[in-house]
């Protein structure tokens, strides 16, 4: 495609005559050895005026000229495009009609510039071809003097005074703030900030990180588990930003220093979607980590999280006992609120009383009294169990065990007649137990109480489009002991359905340990984790591991993406 447009480009030179054969194969070859665009070295080389070339590209390329020294734009559609991203890809927001944003730019095949500036604007961009010295011109004239040319003045201003430090007063401070202020409300701060948001919303991200560097202000979202970077805004917008999200989560602006954490909410498209705010001060300035909590892009049914048949029986069986404790493990990120919530609405009944404790809750389940925890106000997971206890509870969740504490309530909790949920962080089913008697929680109370542990990951799933087979060697059916009968298995190639990643959504993989005589034995001699890991094999219990690579060979997933997410069962 490039190739075609650029043999057209050098067809209309040499056919307007504006230049001869020779001088087109002498600028080709100043320009294989400058690396730089042929319209520079042209020009340069004074073959051919900027004027004369921009009709040889309109004429290339079938897009209009425009000659922004005739016309008056108007400044508020100009700052739609931000100073820093106008003079980087020379570019400059000439009209508005709806959703379309009409730009006039010098170098129209820079696809990743259209495409940065589509995001940063969230307009559809209708491109026009100008000079370099109108652009220039038109950016000096409507974004007045350059930030370069203002140091250099300010530098010559104070040359020769004496100049001293003094103490900030807090007359100044309040001024300061004042303006940071004014900077939050700002209408660029506030599009740009709320661009963000969107389009992880959008992009259905799990996360959005703003990350503060030497020399950028670094956006990523997190996709399917995996992060993405995506365009950023100026660095110059750093500090308004993180302010802006500051004020909607009603946290401190003024404070810098001190790691702190808040919610907001937005609606968009007619739908809420909440955000859990995170955010830590850098040697480069202040990072922000934001939890995108869509509530309709979760599907909360049990038999929708893609579980292993045998694995999910057991959980289902689990849930409908009475009285003990659940026990759901991974990493961050790794789904197991998700599950705990889907099997809240699977046990969910008019005739029990349900209740949770959550920090925060993230998703309003219609009939469940559910608690947010404060620790600020002294509302901690512990306070809030002690409470459940006196409210008749049939069914309790917990939204994650952090110490001795809460362990202790909620295995009495279930000791006394009640079902309990909650979450834990370690790696494996086994590891869970070993996790608990290291808290310093007796094994007779674990054996007594715990009736399953199911740790689980979130893998993603192969594109259905673009997915492609390939024959299993010997070498590969060793290392993950694939049966005989399965002959092929499928790689990740990437399409426009899929983004180019060859991955399109995530499915869930969970291994589950019974807490069957045996295993209670071993709990009992605190045996070390992999030995009970080892029995529970023997018993039956399928790995992480195991049901990655069985999905892979049923064409759900990739065996690289089971070796990323899960540990070799012999280590």
């Amino acid at each position: 495609m490039v190739q075609s447009i650029k043999d057209k480009m050098l067809e209309v030179l040499t056919r307007s005559n504006f230049l001869t054969k020779e001088q087109l194969d002498e600028a080709i070859e100043a320009q294989k050895k400058t690396g730089r665009r042929l319209s520079d070295v042209l020009t340069t080389m004074g073959y051919i005026s900027q004027k004369d070339l921009v009709i040889v590209l309109s004429q290339s390329l079938n897009i209009p000229p425009i000659n922004l020294s005739k016309i008056k734009i108007n400044p508020e559609i100009v700052q739609i495009i931000p100073k820093q991203s106008a003079e980087k890809y020379q570019a400059i927001a000439v009209s508005k009609i709806g959703k379309v944003l009409t730009v006039a730019m010098v170098d129209p095949l820079n696809i990743l510039a259209i495409d940065e500036l589509k995001v940063l604007t969230n307009f559809e961009l209708k491109v026009v071809i100008a000079s370099e010295q109108e652009v220039k011109s038109a950016i000096n004239t409507y974004y007045g003097v350059s930030t370069n040319e203002q140091i250099r003045g300010i530098i010559d201003d104070v040359k020769d005074m004496d100049l001293k430090i003094v103490e900030e007063k807090d007359e100044e401070k309040t001024v300061n703030m004042q303006q940071l202020m004014r900077d939050v409300e700002d209408a660029p701060v506030v599009k740009v900030t709320n661009m963000i948001l969107a389009e992880g919303i959008r992009q259905q991200a799990s996360d959005i990180l703003l990350e503060p560097q030497e020399k950028m202000f670094r956006i990523r979202y997190r996709l399917d588990g995996i992060l993405k970077e995506f365009p950023s805004p100026p660095q110059s917008m750093q500090e308004a930003i993180v302010s802006r999200i500051k004020v909607m989560s009603t946290l401190n602006i003024a404070e810098h220093r001190l790691p702190q954490d808040g919610r907001f909410k937005i609606k968009i498209s007619d739908r809420e979607v909440d955000f859990r705010v995170s955010i830590m001060p850098t040697s480069h300035g202040e990072k922000v980590a934001l939890r995108v909590l869509d509530k309709t892009a979760v599907v909360l049914d049990v038999d929708s999280m893609g579980f292993e048949a045998e694995p999910l029986k057991n959980i289902k069986e689990v849930a409908m006992e009475p009285h003990g404790m659940i026990l759901v493990c991974g990493p961050t990120g790794s789904g197991k609120s998700t599950t705990l919530y889907s099997i809240l609405k699977y046990v969910d009944d008019p005739e029990k009383n349900i209740c949770t404790a959550e920090d925060p809750v993230e998703y309003q389940l219609k009939g469940i009294n559910q608690v947010s925890v404060n620790p600020d106000v002294g509302l901690t997971f512990g306070g809030a169990l002690r409470s459940f206890l006196r409210q008749d509870p049939d069914v309790i969740m917990v939204g994650e065990i952090r110490d001795l504490e809460t362990l202790d309530i909620a295995i009495k909790a279930a000791l006394t007649g009640h079902l309990v949920l909650s979450t834990l962080h370690t790696t494996e089913a086994a590891g869970a137990v070993t996790r608990m008697v290291n808290m310093g929680m007796e094994p007779f109370l674990i054996t007594s109480s715990c009736l399953m542990v199911c740790a689980q990951r979130l893998i993603r799933r192969l594109c259905p489009v673009c997915k492609q087979p390939y024959p299993i060697t010997p070498a590969i059916r060793a290392e993950f002991k694939i049966p005989g009968q399965y002959k092929e298995v499928f790689k990740a190639v990437g399409c426009p359905e899929c983004k180019n990643t060859g991955y399109r959504g995530r499915t869930g993989l969970c291994e589950v340990l019974m807490l069957t005589p045996d295993i209670r034995d071993l709990i009992m001699s605190r045996s070390q984790e992999n030995v009970i890991k080892a029995k529970a094999r023997q018993e039956g219990m399928s790995t992480l591991r195991e049901n990655g690579v069985n999905k892979a060979v049923l064409g759900i997933t990739t065996l690289e993406e089971v070796t990323r997410l899960t540990i070799d069962d012999n280590k």
